[in-house]
């Protein structure tokens, strides 16, 4: 029959989540089966990540599992730690091929021309699958890539060099399609999404493009710059299918740590953005990064950065601890913070990062909200998101896959709201 069973894998960003969706839908468009990472596959394709060296880590390990569960499978390895560091890669046992960002959009061809896949029509019945949106009940959809800021510790401009944007009527068609496979949501995703730029058209009049060209229930951004957030684009959040909720990256709460970093912003400035977001759309999630243990930065910057947070009043924080990248400017600096260090600093941000998220859900409780239900844990608790990123969890025998039902948050629940079915049957209290 030939290698016709497909795999696919992703680590890190919503960007390579965009991309591996698209690879999927490609695969499954030709008549290949889509089959989960963990079933019996005769090809597995893991896009990687090497934001830290965590990422390169589960990348390794996820490849050498691969290759243990299907020791026949061809073994493909892509995306951003394939670019910085093929040959490591390629020494992996099982490993077969390695391919770059540039090659990524081209695997589906660069396998056939190879000769590595099966003939698609040789698969029969069930086996051809059209079900190729098995990765979110969110579509994530691309639209920029690339570049040039080079912050002094990101490995992002090594590995993703050319800025570009893709065309208007290419991204508004995408969202069509994804409606028309039964999407509620569309997520659009890129490494610099505020930088969007196609013939003069800038985010915000893509945004309009979407809203006006299309009937998405759901549009949402994956992450912005604060330096990129506006009047005119804030502005569009009048219109409720944008969802109330702004990824800004901070990084760091010390203004002598953001220079270092090169970051083009201070904590006034993005201070400033909060306050615009907040104004006009009040019930909005303003969710970050944070990094500690950036080089030299001594404790005092670190508690400047600590109570910078908890004044903000994230909705969430995502913490993670500097990880030198070879190649990066940070990776030379002097002062490397000790790793015990870090961790200590690390476990005040995690905890301040769980009492904002409870902070901020809490001012929703007793309220009603729309939740779009994700998946169902096995104990048979559902899980799903309101518009405005807090997460709700429900219980009911009933399959709430990607349904947009009306929600009463009634109590806090671990790390999101413990929901209740308002006006409609299928719940448990």
């Amino acid at each position: 029959m030939g290698k016709t069973r497909i795999a696919l894998d992703s680590l890190g960003c919503k960007l390579n989540q965009a991309e591996s969706e698209l690879l999927a839908r490609q695969f499954a468009e030709a008549g290949y089966r889509l089959v989960s990472p963990t079933d019996e596959a005769d090809v597995y394709i893991l896009n990687t990540c090497t934001v830290t060296h965590i990422a390169d880590s589960k990348a390794r390990h996820r490849l050498r599992l691969a290759h243990r569960q299907n020791p026949e499978a061809l073994i493909v390895a892509t995306g951003c730690y394939a670019e910085r560091a093929q040959p490591e890669l390629a020494q992996i046992e099982g490993v077969d091929l390695v391919l770059d960002n540039e090659e990524k959009p081209h695997l589906l061809r660069l396998l056939r021309e190879s000769g590595r896949l099966g003939n698609p029509a040789q698969v029969q019945g069930d086996l051809t699958s059209r079900h190729y949106d098995s990765f979110h009940t969110r579509a994530f959809i691309k639209v920029q890539d690339g570049c040039h800021d080079f912050c002094a510790y990101c490995i992002v401009p090594l590995v993703r060099s050319r800025e570009e944007s893709l065309p208007v009527d290419q991204i508004v068609d995408e969202v069509r399609h994804r409606l028309a496979q039964g999407y509620q949501e569309v997520v659009l995703t890129g490494v610099k999404i505020g930088a969007y730029s196609y013939n003069g058209i800038n985010l915000k009049e893509l945004l309009e493009h979407i809203l006006t060209e299309t009937d998405v229930a759901r549009l949402r951004l994956s992450s912005l710059q604060p330096q990129e957030i506006s009047p005119e684009l804030i502005g569009l959040w009048h219109n409720r299918r944008l969802c109330p909720h702004f990824h800004l990256s901070l990084q760091s709460g010390s203004n002598w740590v953001l220079s270092r970093m090169k970051r083009h912003y201070s904590t006034s400035d993005y201070e400033q953005s909060v306050s615009l977001i907040r104004s006009s759309v009040p019930e909005a999630a303003i969710t970050t990064d944070i990094m500690v243990g950036f080089p030299g930065e001594t404790d005092e910057e670190f508690e400047e950065s600590y109570h910078f947070c908890r004044r903000m009043e994230f909705a969430r924080i995502h913490v993670f601890t500097y990880s030198p990248r070879r190649g990066t400017q940070a990776a030379q600096l002097p002062g490397q913070v000790k790793a015990e260090v870090k961790k200590q600093r690390s476990q005040r941000m995690l905890a301040l990062a769980e009492e904002s998220t409870q902070n901020f859900s809490q001012r929703f409780l007793c309220q009603v909200m729309p939740v779009l239900w994700e998946k169902q844990s096995p104990n048979g608790t559902w899980s799903g998101l309101t518009a405005n990123y807090i997460k709700v969890y429900a219980g009911s025998s009933d399959d709430l896959t990607n349904k947009l039902l009306p929600v009463k948050l009634v109590e806090i629940r671990g790390d999101g709201v413990w929901g209740k079915a308002y006006e409609i049957g299928g719940y448990n209290d």
